[in-house]
This record gives structure tokens, C-alpha cells and sequence, in this order.
């Protein structure tokens, strides 16, 4: 059952909206949708506005965080965020460090996989918005934690680096990791990549590198092509200790 100040998705006919249930209306070009009607409801039900349009009530996933949550700056793609959970193994029985949060995308994604999620982030105000959507996530297992990870303790079995990368943060991460563990690093230049890999090679028994080419298809009228959006987004290395 939806509770109050819950995060909700309400799809239509080609309209999609980001809501909390509570009190007071929400405001669409359809009508208008009483936030506190929603309270009480499941997730597939359905509400309408005050001009009889029907809406239905879902609880958001990871990917409509990535949507529609706020943002601190540009997050990684899911293709990306794929390619981390893929080559790194991660499960429930994972515990993960994750540093450069942004705005919480990958932390939420990697926390409804993994046992737990500790994830850093430097700047506090990005520290905070990204709390809000972790909470609005309804995961109790991610931890936002507002300081650089060069501070973080602990055992992880993989750990995730999206942030300017410098040897330090490499070798901090080995330290970190179990035997068997993972070091993921995400970063979008190549002047960075080689920064980790430089760094990893002499630590790591196994290191690679890999770029995920992403093109959609698009059809219409007059046939189907790819899309002409930019498929180039970074690059992620993958480390075991």
C-alpha cells in the first residue's frame, strides 16, 4: 500500500509525471490530481483528474530516478551502470563503496542489487540532493556519505569510482577491497582512463577497459534507422584484486 510522502510515477497517454502522494493537488495540462487520493492506493492502480483522464499509479524503479529525480550534474548512463553491475559481479551478498554520488543515480541502481551501498560525494549540496532521492527510493541500505572517499574504511567487495580520477584514489581503493573484489572506475576522457589504468596495472592481477557503444533505433513513415544521437558516453575500467 502507497504510503504518505511516497515517490510515485503516473503514466497516461503520453504523459508521465514524478509526484509525491500528500496533501494538496498536482497541476497537469490534463486536469488537475489530488496528491492525497493516492495515499492508501497500490501500485497499477489507477486515479483520474478532475477531467475524468486516467493516470496510472506506479512505484518508480531505478530508471525512472535516472528520468526524472533531480540532478547535480550529468549522471552515467544505464548502459554504463550496466557494464559496473555485469563485469563486477555485484549481488546481494555485495557490500559497495561508491564515490562521486552526483545526484544518487548509480548509488540507487547498485542498491537494489547489493547487501549495502556506502557512496561519497565531496560537495555537500550535491551530498544532499542526492540523500533526497536515495530516500525517496525507499532504500535503507545506501548511505550518503559528504566527504572525499581518500577518508573511507572499511572491507567492500567492489568498489565504484565516477569522480576526477588520480592514483590515490586507485590505490586507496585496493586497499579497501577484499581478495576477489572489484574496483569500477568511470570516466569520460581518455586522459583519465590512463590514469587508471597506469594505476591499477601494477596493483591488480586483472585489468581491463571497456567502452559500451549505445545506438537506438528509431522508426517512422519512412523506415527505420538508428538514432543519430551521440553513442560515445565514457569509459570503464574494471579491476580484481
Amino acid at each position: 500500500m502507497i504510503e504518505d510522502g511516497e515517490r510515485l510515477l503516473l503514466v497516461g497517454e503520453d504523459r508521465e509525471y514524478f509526484v509525491t502522494a500528500g496533501e494538496g493537488q498536482f497541476s497537469t495540462d490534463r486536469g488537475m490530481i489530488d496528491r492525497g487520493a493516492l495515499a492508501g492506493m497500490n501500485s497499477g492502480d489507477e486515479i483520474r483528474t478532475h477531467l475524468d483522464v486516467p493516470f496510472t499509479v506506479l512505484r518508480p524503479r531505478p530508471t525512472d530516478f535516472f528520468v526524472h529525480a533531480k540532478r547535480s550534474g550529468a549522471p552515467m548512463l544505464p548502459k554504463d551502470i550496466g557494464i559496473v553491475i555485469a563485469y563486477t559481479g555485484m549481488n546481494r551478498e555485495d557490500t559497495v563503496l561508491d564515490a562521486g554520488t552526483g545526484s544518487g543515480v548509480a548509488a540507487i541502481y547498485f542498491g537494489k542489487i547489493a547487501r549495502e551501498v556506502k557512496t561519497y560525494e565531496v560537495r555537500p549540496e550535491f551530498a544532499r540532493i542526492a540523500e533526497k532521492n536515495v530516500r525517496e527510493a525507499r532504500l535503507e541500505n545506501v548511505e550518503v556519505v559528504a566527504a572525499d572517499m581518500l577518508e573511507a574504511t572499511g572491507e567492500f567487495d567492489v568498489v565504484h569510482l565516477d569522480l576526477t580520477l588520480t592514483p590515490a584514489h586507485v590505490e586507496h581503493a585496493f586497499s579497501l577491497l577484499r581478495p576477489g573484489g572489484y574496483l569500477a572506475c568511470y570516466t569520460p576522457f581518455l586522459e583519465h582512463t590512463f590514469t587508471a589504468l597506469d594505476a591499477a596495472a601494477p596493483l591488480f592481477r586483472d585489468v581491463h577497459c571497456y567502452e559500451c557503444m549505445e545506438r537506438e533505433l528509431t522508426r517512422s513513415a519512412r523506415g527505420t534507422r538508428p538514432s543519430t544521437r551521440v553513442a560515445h558516453s565514457g569509459y570503464v575500467t574494471i579491476a580484481r584484486k
